[in-house]
């Protein structure tokens, strides 16, 4: 038999709220094991509220993950296909919302199509996975805004200017920078929750994703490179290193010194590459700096789940 704490230990790490972990032990038949099973409720709950001080479940980690899943393949299934994820895949606990915006891009090159085509099909088998891994407890798809937000981020970013217009799927050039203001974003969000994350199934599957999360972001900033749109993808560098509120330099552009010289993977002088911390995403993500923001940006209602405050 399983020693008491390591049953508390494995039901706090694996659900996301004292429902979850009551649930879990209700399906385990614990929940009405007479005082053992009210103690390991007791405890359950108590060292999930000390442990929440500490850090997040590491089933809300993959339900902020799955939220910004949610937001790439959206942006990806619509510039590639023409349509957003089916209904089946958006369901979950929370406030199930839509998306706003989105079309296909008129793609002119057949290999830009075809790079958008098999990113589109990553992020829907990310969140096919997560969905699956986290089962009933997965979060349904937030709000998304593809449309308001990325004029807010290009203006902010000094891209357009105040009353103009940013659609990312109206030229290849404009896909690309939009790709470009999720593809670092993910990296690092997948990067910074390694730590909170310690059972070896799901770190070495947040590792797999990581991964593809960084091919994802070579082949855009190569591309962006070679479309000579090095001086928009800056911007939006900086603008990202600015809402993130770190204070330290978490991003960089696609080139570096006065000549342009290439700079297409973006590391720390180990040539390791950047944290960010859930809420430095948040801020991001909601297009504001600063804590306690729990919408905005490309999230209209925020995001479902426990990790959802900067």
């Amino acid at each position: 038999m399983f020693k008491k704490s390591l049953l508390v230990d494995m039901i706090n790490r694996s659900s996301e709220t004292p429902a979850d972990r009551r649930n879990f032990l209700r399906g385990m038949g614990l929940l009405s094991a007479g005082t053992v099973g009210a103690g390991l409720v007791g405890t359950a709950v108590t060292g999930s509220a000390e442990a929440a001080t500490a850090a997040p479940s590491e089933g809300s980690v993959l339900n902020f993950a799955l939220n910004l899943e949610y937001l790439e393949a959206e942006f990806y299934c619509y510039a590639a296909y023409g349509h957003g994820l089916a209904d089946a895949m958006a369901t979950g606990t929370g406030t199930q919302g839509g998306v706003t915006g989105g079309h296909r891009v008129p793609f002119k090159s057949k290999a830009m199509r075809y790079y958008a085509e098999e990113i589109a099909n990553d992020e829907i088998a990310h969140v096919k996975f997560l969905r699956t891994a986290l089962g009933s407890a997965a979060v349904s798809r937030p709000a998304i805004n593809l449309q308001d937000s990325f004029t807010a981020a290009a203006v902010a970013a000094g891209v357009i200017e105040q009353g103009e217009t940013f659609d990312p799927f109206s030229s290849e050039a404009f896909f690309l920078l939009g790709a470009f203001l999720f593809e670092d974003v993910g990296v690092t969000a997948y990067k910074g929750a390694a730590p909170l994350i310690s059972t070896p199934a799901y770190l070495e599957a947040a590792a797999g994703i990581l991964a593809v999360e960084a091919y994802h972001s070579g082949i855009v900033r190569t591309l962006l490179y070679e479309n000579g749109l090095s001086a928009p993808t800056n911007l939006i560098s900086d603008a990202r290193d600015a809402l993130d509120g770190s204070g330290a330099d978490k991003d960089q552009g696609i080139t570096v010194g006065s000549g342009g010289r290439a700079n297409l993977v973006p590391t720390n002088g180990d040539s390791i590459a950047f944290s960010r911390t859930p809420q430095e995403v948040l801020n991001i993500v909601y297009l504001t700096p600063g804590s306690g923001v729990t919408r905005g940006g490309f999230y209209p209602a925020g995001l479902n789940g426990e990790i959802a405050t900067s």
